[in-house]
C-alpha cells in the first residue's frame, strides 16, 4: 500500500488534538489502582481530554495525579463545597492542594461560582470536575467558560458516565476541549429530522471511535478490561411513599394540576406539609445518618421544623462559608441529618458515610435525581443504601416519568458501553489495535471485473496505460452518508480534505490511462448552509475539481452541462433559491438551478489507437452543444436494489443517457471503461451493453453486490450481439 495514502488515511481519524506527554508509571502516586494509572497516562499523552468515569471510580485522585504531571500551575474548577474533599484527596497523593485562586500552590482549586476571579494566564492546566454542571450554567456563563480556556494547553473534564443521548452534554465537552465546535460535531456525526438530533447511522462506528480518541466511558474497571475487585457496588433500594390527596387547584382530578412547570410546584407546595410529615418520621425512627433531598424552600422549612434529631440545613442564599461549615458538621459525623437541595449537594461530594437518604417530593429531571443518590451509592460504600421517595398520589406520573428515563438511560448507557468498548481499549493500549483493512474481492462475468475496495489502492494494482475511457461519479462531500469508512471520498471534513483524497484518485487514475485518452467526471456545484458552513450559497466544486486533475498531470479538455429541471429540483431540495413565494418576497435570494457537468480531461501523448464513433453528424450537431439537453432524470438503474438499511440519502446513480454518449463518443468497441466509483453498476451496465470491456471499483459492499446483478443482465443483453476478450483487467 502507498505509505503516503496510508498516511493520509489516518489523518482522517481527526486525531490531530493529541498534543500531551508520554508519563512513565513510577512518576504516578502508587495509591492509584491499574485503570486509572492508565487513564492518567492516556489522557496525559493526550493533554486535552474526557474522564467520563461513575461514582467513585477514583476520578478525584486522578484528576490530581494528571495535575502533578503538567508542566505549570493547574486550576481545578469544581462545585459549591467540593474543593476542601479535593484537598483532602490530595493529602492521601502526599500532594498540596491550594484552597483558592492564588494560593501559590501548583495545584489549586476553587468553585465554578467564583470563576470571575480567575486568570486563565497563570494557569497551564485546567480541569473541570463534575462537568456535567456545565449544562446547569446558561449559555452566556457556558460561552465565556469555553472562551476562558481557549488557550490553555492542557484541559481536562471529568465527570459521572454522561447520558448517551445527551447531545448537548457531549458538545459542550467537545466544544470545550478544542476538539471541534458543537456545530461542526453536529454537522459530521449527526443529522436533524422529525425526531431531533439523531446519529447518522452510517457513521455510528466512527463516532464512537472519534469519541474514544478524547474521552473515555466507564462504569466498572472491567470495561477496559482492568479487574473489577473492590468495585463493587452494594444493593439499593427505592421505596415509594404515597401520600393520598384530593383534587389540588381546581381540577377534577389531581393529576390534571401537574401540566407545566407552575402545575408541579404548585401541586408540590399545596402536598408539602403531609410529605414533610411523613419524611420527618421515617428520620426520626432511625438511628443512622439521612440526608433529606428538598425541591422547594417551603419543603425544606418544614421538614427541618420536624426533625427530632441533629440536623443541619442548607439553603442557596446562605454564604459559601456558612454552606461549607455545616457540609463539614454533617461529614464528620457532628450532627446525623442533612436537608439541602440537590443543586446544592448532589453533585461531586462524597456523602457515603450515609446510607439513608429521602427525596421529599421528585423534579422530573433524571439525571438531578441520579447524581443525588450516587453521593451515597457509590463504589466504596459498605452498607446497602435505601432511597425513600415521599411523593403526593398526584405526583405519580412525575415518578412513574422519572423511573421510564431510568430505565431508558440504563439500557443506552449499555448500549454505548458495547459499542465504545473496544475502541477505548485499542485507545487506551495502543499495542491491542487491530489493523481492520478494508475487504478486497474481485468478481468476474466475460466481459468484465468488479473489484470490492478502495478505488485508489486498487488503481495501485491495475496494470499501467491500460483503460481506454473512465466514466464515474465520485461522492460529493456528505459526512457519513452511505459508509463509515475513511476511503469514502464523501467522508471529508471539508473541500480541502476532500480535494487532498482526489488528489491521490486523479495521479492514479493518470497512471492507468492510455496516452491521449479521455476521463469523464460527472460534478455537481454543492450548496452551502447556514448550520455546517456558517452561510447560506455555493462552493465551487467543479472548478476545484478541475485544478486538481490539471495539478495531477491531465489536460483540461471541455465540459458539458447537463439540463435539469428547476421545479423537480425545488421540490426535491426545499431550496429557498427556487421556490416561488421566494419571488414575491425578496428575489435577493433566487439563482438559477444547479446544473450537473461532465468534465472531460485527457492524458497527455498520442493516441494510438483512433476512436471511430458509432454516431451520426446530426447527433454530433446536439452532442457538440455545450449543454446536453434531451436526459431524463429518472433514466437510471433501480437505485432502490442497492439501499443499504443504514443509508441516509438515496444513491441517485449517473442517467444512463449521460453514460451512452461517453462511452460512445470516446471509446471503441471491445476497449476498456473503467468506473472508480462504480454504485450499483451503471456505467459498466451502459459499456457493456455497447459492446465494451468493463473494469470497476466500489467500496461498499450492497453496491457491489447490486453492480454485479446488473452487470450479468446487461451481460445477457449484449451476448447475442458482440464477442470479444473474456475479462475486463
Amino acid at each position: 500500500m502507498n505509505t503516503d495514502y496510508e498516511a493520509f488515511l489516518l489523518s482522517k481519524r481527526r486525531d490531530g488534538f493529541a498534543n500531551g506527554q508520554e508519563i512513565s508509571e513510577t512518576k504516578l502516586p502508587s495509591l492509584l489502582f491499574p485503570f486509572q494509572r492508565a487513564l492518567v497516562r492516556w489522557a496525559l499523552r493526550k493533554g486535552r481530554a474526557a474522564l467520563w468515569a461513575d461514582t467513585g471510580l477514583g476520578k478525584t485522585f486522578m484528576q490530581l495525579a494528571w495535575a502533578q504531571q503538567i508542566p505549570g500551575r493547574v486550576l481545578v474548577l469544581a462545585p459549591l463545597c467540593v474543593g476542601q474533599q479535593t484537598v483532602e484527596q490530595g493529602r492521601k497523593l502526599g500532594l498540596i492542594v491550594g484552597l483558592h485562586v492564588n494560593s501559590g500552590e501548583q495545584i489549586e482549586v476553587t468553585n465554578y461560582e467564583r470563576l470571575h476571579q480567575v486568570q486563565p494566564a497563570n494557569y497551564q492546566g485546567i480541569v473541570l470536575d463534575e462537568s456535567s454542571i456545565l449544562k446547569a450554567f446558561d449559555g452566556k456563563t457556558r460561552s465565556k467558560l469555553i472562551g476562558m480556556f481557549r488557550e490553555t494547553p492542557y484541559r481536562l473534564c471529568c465527570t459521572a458516565t454522561p447520558a448517551p443521548n445527551d447531545i448537548a452534554e457531549l458538545a459542550n465537552h467537545c466544544e470545550f476541549l478544542g476538539i471541534m465546535t458543537r456545530m461542526e460535531m453536529l454537522a459530521t456525526f449527526f443529522v436533524h429530522d422529525d425526531t431531533g438530533w439523531r446519529l447518522k447511522r452510517p457513521g455510528a462506528a466512527a463516532f464512537y471511535e472519534w469519541l474514544a480518541l478524547w474521552g473515555m466511558f466507564l462504569h466498572h474497571p472491567s470495561d477496559l478490561g482492568f479487574s473489577d475487585d473492590g468495585f463493587h457496588l452494594p444493593p439499593l433500594d427505592i421505596v415509594e411513599h404515597v401520600v393520598e390527596t384530593g383534587p389540588v387547584g381546581g381540577a377534577l382530578f389531581p393529576e390534571m394540576a401537574l401540566e407545566g412547570i407552575h402545575g408541579r410546584h404548585a401541586i408540590r407546595r399545596a402536598t408539602h406539609d403531609a410529605r414533610a410529615a411523613l419524611t420527618a418520621e421515617l428520620v426520626n425512627a432511625d438511628a443512622q445518618a439521612w440526608i433529606v433531598w428538598c425541591g422547594l424552600n417551603v419543603e425544606q422549612t418544614r421538614v427541618t421544623a420536624l426533625l427530632t434529631r441533629s440536623h443541619v440545613s442548607i439553603f442557596g442564599t446562605e454564604t459559601e462559608q456558612a454552606k461549607v461549615g455545616k457540609l463539614l458538621e454533617f461529614l464528620q459525623g457532628r450532627v446525623d441529618v442533612l436537608v439541602t437541595k440537590p443543586k446544592i449537594a448532589g453533585f461531586g461530594l462524597n456523602l457515603q458515610r450515609c446510607a439513608r437518604m429521602a427525596f421529599l417530593g421528585l423534579g422530573d429531571s433524571y439525571e438531578t435525581y441520579y447524581q443525588a443518590i450516587r453521593r451515597c451509592w457509590r463504589f466504596g460504600q459498605a452498607r446497602p443504601v435505601t432511597a425513600h421517595i415521599v411523593i403526593s398520589s398526584a405526583e405519580r406520573v412525575v415518578v412513574n416519568n422519572v423511573r421510564a428515563k431510568e430505565v431508558r438511560h440504563r439500557e443506552m448507557s449499555r448500549g454505548l458501553l458495547d459499542a465504545v468498548r473496544r475502541a477505548e481499549r485499542e485507545e487506551l493500549m495502543p499495542t491491542m489495535r487491530e489493523r481492520r483493512e478494508v475487504p478486497d474481492r474481485v468478481e468476474r462475468g466475460r466481459r468484465w471485473t468488479m473489484h470490492l475496495g478502495d478505488c485508489v489502492e486498487v488503481l495501485g494494482r491495475l496494470p499501467e496505460h491500460s483503460v481506454d475511457l473512465s466514466v464515474y461519479s465520485p461522492p460529493f462531500i456528505a459526512l457519513y452518508t452511505y459508509t463509515a469508512s475513511d476511503r469514502d471520498f464523501g467522508n471529508c471534513s471539508g473541500l480541502k480534505e476532500f480535494l487532498a483524497h482526489f488528489a491521490f484518485f486523479a495521479r492514479s487514475l493518470l497512471r492507468v490511462t492510455k496516452p491521449g485518452r479521455v476521463t469523464c467526471c460527472h460534478v455537481a456545484q454543492v450548496a452551502t448552509t447556514q448550520q455546517t458552513h456558517g452561510v447560506i450559497g455555493l462552493a465551487d466544486l467543479r472548478g476545484a475539481v478541475i485544478q486538481t486533475f490539471v495539478e495531477a498531470g491531465w489536460i483540461y479538455h471541455g465540459d458539458i452541462c447537463i439540463d435539469k429541471n428547476p421545479q423537480a429540483q425545488a421540490i426535491r431540495t426545499h431550496s429557498k433559491a427556487l421556490l416561488f413565494k421566494q419571488l414575491r418576497k425578496d428575489a435577493s435570494w433566487l439563482r438559477p438551478g444547479l446544473a450537473d457537468f461532465i468534465e472531460v480531461f485527457r492524458a497527455a501523448g498520442e493516441n494510438a489507437a483512433p476512436i471511430l464513433p458509432d454516431i451520426s453528424n446530426e447527433e454530433w450537431i446536439q452532442w457538440a452543444r455545450p449543454v446536453w439537453y434531451g436526459i431524463r432524470e429518472s433514466d437510471t438503474l433501480n437505485a432502490a436494489e442497492g439501499r443499504g438499511k443504514d443509508d441516509e440519502r438515496h444513491i441517485v446513480p449517473l442517467q444512463l443517457g449521460v453514460i451512452e454518449r461517453c462511452v460512445r463518443l470516446w471509446s471503441n468497441p471491445n476497449e476498456l471503461v473503467l468506473s472508480p466509483f462504480a454504485g450499483i453498476g451503471s456505467e459498466g451496465h451502459e459499456a457493456v451493453r455497447l459492446g465494451r470491456r468493463f473494469v470497476g471499483v466500489e467500496l461498499k459492499q450492497e453496491y457491489w453486490a447490486t453492480a454485479i446483478k446488473n452487470l450479468r443482465r446487461a451481460e445477457a443483453l449484449a451476448a447475442s450481439l458482440f464477442d470479444g476478450p473474456t475479462s475486463g483487467g
